[in-house]
């Protein structure tokens, strides 16, 4: 595990050559992790987020570019990632970028399956405005081949609230139709998770929440089964993976600029980071302090024991170990002793390593995970106020 930077600092600083602690800069700080929390607040051991090169927008007369790590299902040039309902080559009509609605050709689906996702999909009804209702360009994006956000010609259009565009069809009307006129290209941004049971029971019922056009339609929406036609559709559990799916309904709708990011496991499901169970938490906590002392007997250095030091009362942060905490504190004694032995000139350079060192050890004890009377802490303290460095600095 890689240390972060302020005990990187410290430990570095903390040594018998030249000064070169800075005057001030991050240390300890922030509350420590608890039974739902594997993390203290700022914590420098939490992963860091992986960096993505944001796409661009799109405009009704071009589509924009998908951010770095987006798996692209349609890039305008062909469908070699579709398929027919049944597993054939899909039939629909591919050209300038788009594919197109072969009315009669049934619906296709992607060949890959996948499941909680952030989903980009834009389309656009036929610029010939024919029917009404739902007669006029209807089509319908269903997430893991159940659940379908409706597409619909909905401009200048009445029809059953809950069959708009930006419905999720059946269940939840969209919140208002942020839609350009037809034969233009609309945007659906979908951010998707999938119901969770375990032994029967609802852990998480999943949510959908919808973009139209940068407008939100479905507000976390909570999940109440795949939806559909005419009938109530009920929770229940969905599998892990399924296509994609976009429906033939007769319309000769047209699809553009389709990819999707994979979303993390939430905690419900695994995920090791958020709001986690008691026994959730207690086992990432195990697994990071584990690593933190792994660490730690890697940096052993009799000639500094700063580093390995600073490790092992870090690891104590998440979880106790009699032998760490034993090893800790022999480490810092004996350094202690040395700063106490330094002659004066010596020991003046060490004023703001030593200040940051005694921070260390009352961030520990306000917290807890030593007593406040640590010895380390008590001689650290003491060998301020006898060198007078408790007073305002000059």
């Amino acid at each position: 595990m890689k240390i972060p930077a302020f005990l990187s600092l410290l430990a570095g600083a903390l040594v018998f050559g030249p000064p070169a602690f800075p005057a001030a800069g991050p240390r300890f700080y922030g509350d420590p992790p608890d039974e739902h929390h594997p993390w203290a607040v700022h914590d420098g051991n939490r992963p860091q987020p992986p960096r993505v090169t944001p796409g661009t927008f799109s405009q009704p007369e071009r589509p924009g570019r998908p951010p770095s790590d987006a798996i692209v299902l349609f890039d305008g040039t062909d469908l070699s990632k579709w398929q027919g309902e049944k597993g054939g080559p899909a039939k629909w009509l591919v050209r300038d970028g788009y594919m197109e609605v072969v009315p009669g050709t049934g619906e296709i689906r992607t060949r890959e399956a996948f499941g909680d996702c952030q989903l980009h999909i834009e389309w656009a009804a036929p610029a010939k405005v024919e029917g009404e209702g739902q007669g006029r360009g209807n089509s319908g994006v269903f997430l893991m081949g159940r659940l379908e956000i409706q597409v619909l010609d909905s401009y200048n259009n009445v029809t059953y609230a809950d069959g708009h565009a930006g419905a999720y069809y059946g269940v939840n009307p969209p919140l208002c139709l942020p839609l350009n006129p037809p034969g233009e290209f609309q945007v659906y941004d979908i951010v998707f998770r999938r119901p969770i049971y375990r032994d029967g029971l609802v852990v998480d019922p999943g949510y959908v929440t919808v973009f139209l056009n940068g407008v939100l339609v479905q507000d976390h929406t909570p999940l109440e089964g795949p939806g559909g036609h005419m009938g109530r559709s009920k929770p229940g559990p969905f599998p892990e993976k399924g296509p994609l799916a976009l429906q033939d309904h007769g319309n000769p709708t047209r699809f553009r600029n389709i990819w999707y990011r994979p979303l993390p496991p939430r905690p419900a499901e695994g995920g090791t980071d958020g709001w986690l169970s008691t026994e959730a938490t207690r086992a990432k906590r195990a697994e990071i302090a584990a690593s933190l002392r792994a660490d730690a007997a890697s940096l052993k250095n009799p000639d500094n024991p700063v580093p390995e030091m600073l490790r092992l009362l870090e690891s104590l942060v998440y979880a106790d170990d009699a032998t760490a905490r034993q090893r800790a504190t022999e480490l810092a004694e004996t350094h202690l002793a040395r700063l106490q032995a330094l002659p004066a000139e010596q020991l003046a350079a060490r004023r703001d390593e030593v200040r940051h060192l005694r921070d260390v050890f009352r961030y520990l004890a306000r917290h807890k995970i030593v007593p406040d009377d640590f010895a380390p802490k008590v001689a650290v303290e003491e060998l301020i106020r006898a060198q007078g460095w408790d007073k305002r600095r000059p």
